[in-house]
């Protein structure tokens, strides 16, 4: 399967060392990496929120001699069938659009896991924390109520940390006294700044930060261990997070396949659901 432009993007930032500008011009750039090989550095800038010098140091930075450069280059590994022609959208809706903009989400997702290192690796350090502590504030607390539900009928032990507040920071000190080694965290825009100063303290108190965000270059990258990004759709009022969630089952799997029980824990589960007549179907 070929890398998605997003795919590519992401591999031409690593290695380098970005300001915090730079990675909200590179965190942009993904979002809209089918279009940005064909916007001007003015354009960019206004997309990003940013200057247009900014986006010139920005492409300086990647080591090209400036935006032109560097837009050249992203027109000429992007395959021709990928170039927005006008009004080939045009026979879909607005919500229709949505769908197919998750749709690429998905496949950008399934193209990043050709390589499953970064998933089993964080599998492995999620099966050996006991407790597991999970966090997920504001947008991202569904996400993280989704995975500790089902994390739960295969590790002995998840904390879901979904509220804010100055307990954050005293249930984190409870999980690393009662044995936990690493913290699953979903991360999603808007990015709260609990978040950062709660994984800040995570890592401080000796945890290993795992985190689900919707970029390489999310605010929360320079507090994480092992990042692995999904996109969000943003093509309707609200962001959709659908390549997350899908993240965070592939997670739970590589979870459960490190966790020698994990088998006859969901079996013990479906024999007691079976005798309380739990389910209806």
């Amino acid at each position: 399967m070929s890398d998605s432009p997003a795919a590519r993007l992401q591999k031409l930032f690593e290695g380098h060392r970005l300001t915090p500008t730079q990675r909200r011009i590179a965190h942009c750039m993904v979002r809209g990496a089918a279009d940005v090989p064909f916007l001007s550095s003015v354009e960019l800038a206004e997309l990003a929120g940013v200057s247009q010098p900014s986006v010139t140091r920005f492409a300086v930075a990647l080591g090209f001699d400036g935006y032109p450069a560097l837009r050249k280059y992203l027109r000429e590994v992007a395959p021709a069938a990928e170039r927005p022609e006008v009004g080939e959208d045009a026979e879909y809706n607005a919500y229709q659009q949505a769908v197919h903009a998750e749709i690429d989400n998905l496949r950008h997702l399934a193209a990043m896991l050709a390589d499953p290192r970064p998933v089993e690796e964080a599998g492995r350090l999620l099966a050996g924390s006991v407790p597991l502590p999970v966090l997920g504030l504001r947008a991202a607390s569904s996400q993280a109520r989704g995975f500790a539900y089902f994390a739960g009928k295969v590790h002995p032990d998840v904390r879901l940390l979904d509220e804010s507040g100055s307990m954050l920071a005293d249930r984190i000190d409870a999980a690393v006294a009662a044995g936990a080694s690493a913290l699953l965290c979903f991360a999603l825009p808007r990015h709260p700044r609990e978040v950062l100063e709660a994984l800040e303290y995570a890592r401080s108190a000796g945890l290993t930060v795992v985190t689900v965000a919707d970029s390489a270059f999310a605010p929360v990258a320079g507090h994480s261990d092992l990042l692995i990004p999904a996109p969000v759709g943003t093509g309707l009022a609200f962001d959709t997070a659908c390549a997350p969630m899908l993240l965070g089952r592939v997670l739970l799997e590589a979870m459960a396949d490190a966790l020698p029980d994990a088998q006859a824990r969901l079996e013990a589960f479906d024999t007691k659901a079976a005798a309380r007549s739990l389910f209806v179907d």
